[in-house]
């Protein structure tokens, strides 16, 4: 295929169709803005699972729909007071796993290697809903490093940017070849290895906004999710944070770039921490100071990128190593069905670990992480948790009630010391989180609190939270303006945290109504809403 058809260049672009109107609660026009779901915005500790119910990995047309119920839930109509609020004259950036697919490793075919990116038919699903939302084709860019033509034919993305007209240009080149305008340069704040990091336009622009989509798989890192996958929007070489200690060091165009002495002062850390660790004391080159040096990294890239969400696409996921794997020599993919996504890509992370069969404290990452002031917990009990409903609705729930699909690794293998472990293991053995509290480690108290619906007013559906301090049974019904109850919403036992319920309001008249919440020994908290059709 010729790369100039489908990889286009700025100067290539032009404008897209003119997007279709959406309804902003009451009256139909187009917005100005568009945000990520107030209740996600406003807690940015949670992780949020949103099941699925693709049959196979090859089912495009329902990957693609998991995609768009995702986004259609979670990406909002907003407008100037929502938090968070994005105008839809922003640049986004989406940032799919698309590394190299290792086609000259023995037993690569196409279809068994989908699992290594991020699937193409999801990302459509989520493009698709931007431009609903009034985002135009050309505002929106695929910034990645890791990739070749022919890896983005075989991940289908060259036909899906010609289809949606969105821009990927080459950005494969060193920082030293790239046009200036596609380098993005930021300081790296208090960092440990990087001074400055140059990342791929639009990342880090003052007028863009973007989108983390990280796959749910194995590799020789762990599990490489959310943390891992920004490492890609950086320009070549400085994106290599995985070359070891022993191979030359990266390929900067100025060690000013970098902390002086970095490599000394990092294995100086190591050497303090590697027995607190799991795992982290395995000797030798691909050992726990390979680790521990690739950690430093990407920590320092996540304090200086910020993606607005962080998604881990879990239609289906995969074990091993890219090609090699445990099954018979090669690795495999499962279909998990879940949507693991957060503000945080941390705390998306440990959750995603724990899904794929891992015991996160069991990974130096997420340790530095919290010496490092990047997350309060490494425990993914402590994490408040909620299952995302298609309605754009969120149950607080536990982790006991999600399926664990097991993704084997080669991570620090422990075959030191007199261990013996398979090559390919999960890293599951129990760990004592008490062991790592420093302040709280876990969901912050709370208040007895009803907060005001949104969208407000609205037509025909609209979420309500609430806040609870203790467990207990609550009730919540609605009231029209003469006082009189038209729907009970809630009448159910609940746990102690921050909950949302949504109202769909379709077969109820235009007008003021009320809404009360109720807890034994707590009194009754009421607020209004207007339902304009």
């Amino acid at each position: 295929m010729d790369r100039r058809k489908f990889i286009k260049t700025t100067a290539e672009l032009s404008a897209v169709a003119a997007f279709n109107p959406i309804k902003l609660w009451a009256k139909a026009s187009s917005a100005d803005f568009f945000s990520v779901h107030p209740f996600i915005e406003n807690n940015p500790e949670a992780v949020f699972i949103m099941r699925t119910d693709v049959d196979v990995k090859t089912n495009a047309n329902a990957i693609k729909q998991a995609g768009k119920n995702f986004a259609q839930s979670v990406l909002v109509a907003a407008d100037e007071n929502t938090p968070g609020k994005i105008p839809i004259s922003s640049l986004v950036a989406i940032k799919p796993n698309l590394t190299r697919r290792f086609r000259w490793q023995d037993g690569y075919t196409v279809e068994g290697t989908m699992g290594i990116v991020t699937d193409v038919n999801f990302v459509e699903g989520i493009i698709e809903t931007l431009k609903s939302l009034g985002v135009s084709a050309n505002k929106i860019y695929l910034p990645e490093t890791n990739y070749d033509e022919t890896d983005l034919n075989d991940g289908g993305y060259l036909q899906m940017i010609e289809r949606t007209g969105v821009n990927m240009p080459d950005l494969s080149k060193d920082v030293s070849q790239l046009d200036e305008q596609y380098v993005v340069w930021k300081d790296v704040p208090n960092g440990e290895y990087f001074k400055k990091i140059p990342y791929l336009f639009p990342v880090n622009a003052s007028d863009s906004w973007l989108i983390n989509i990280a796959k749910l798989k194995a590799h020789s890192m762990g599990v490489t999710l959310c943390a891992k996958n920004l490492q890609g929007c950086i320009a070549h070489s400085y994106q290599e944070h995985c070359r070891t200690k022993e191979e030359d060091d990266l390929d900067v165009i100025s060690q000013d770039h970098i902390i002086n002495d970095a490599l000394t002062k990092i294995e100086e850390k190591y050497q303090t921490l590697k027995n607190n660790i799991p795992r982290w004391d395995k000797p030798g080159q691909l050992g726990g100071s390979w680790q521990h040096l690739w950690a430093t990294r990407c920590i320092d890239n996540n304090s200086t990128v910020k993606a607005g969400l962080n998604i881990i696409e879990g239609v289906y996921g995969r074990d091993g190593d890219f090609v090699v794997g445990p099954n018979d020599g090669l690795a495999k993919d499962y279909m998990t069905n879940v949507i693991i996504f957060s503000k945080n890509p941390f705390y998306a992370d440990i959750i995603g670990h724990w899904i794929a069969g891992h015991e996160p404290g069991n990974f130096g990452l997420f340790h530095l992480a919290k010496e490092r002031g990047m997350i309060s917990t490494i425990n993914p009990n402590a994490i408040p948790l909620y299952e995302w409903k298609n309605d754009g609705s969120a149950v607080l729930t536990s982790l006991s009630d999600f399926n664990r699909t097991p993704l084997k690794t080669k991570f620090l293998q422990r075959d030191y010391n007199g261990q013996d472990e398979p090559y390919w293991h999960l890293c599951n053995e129990p760990f004592d989180y008490t062991t790592s509290v420093d302040g709280y480690d876990g969901i912050i108290p709370i208040d007895f609190e009803l907060k005001q619906n949104y969208p407000n007013p609205f037509n025909p559906t609209t979420t309500i939270e609430f806040h609870l301090p203790k467990a207990g049974r609550i009730t919540l019904d609605i009231f029209n303006i003469n006082g009189r109850k038209v729907k009970r919403l809630v009448n159910a036992h609940y746990a102690a945290g921050k909950h949302m319920v949504l109202w769909n309001a379709a077969n109820f008249p235009s007008g003021m109504y009320f809404y009360r919440l109720n807890m034994q020994g707590n009194k009754s908290l009421v607020k209004r809403m207007q339902l304009i059709k």
